[in-house]
């Protein structure tokens, strides 16, 4: 199951940067694409914001 980022994002970029297999799409609020996520979950774990979770 991929994950999502939510509507709390600020756009800091730490979980683009840390995404094994770039999934991670810069925005206003980042997105991550599904297709390409692994369910590693390196992303939620360094958001400081807490905006990611499992989809």
């Amino acid at each position: 199951m991929a994950y999502k980022i939510l509507d709390s994002c600020v756009a800091c970029g730490t979980c683009a940067g840390e995404c094994p297999v770039g999934a991670i799409s810069e925005g206003d609020i980042y997105s991550i694409d599904p297709e390409k996520c692994i369910d590693c979950g390196t992303c939620a774990g360094v958001c400081p914001t807490g905006s990611i979770e499992e989809a």
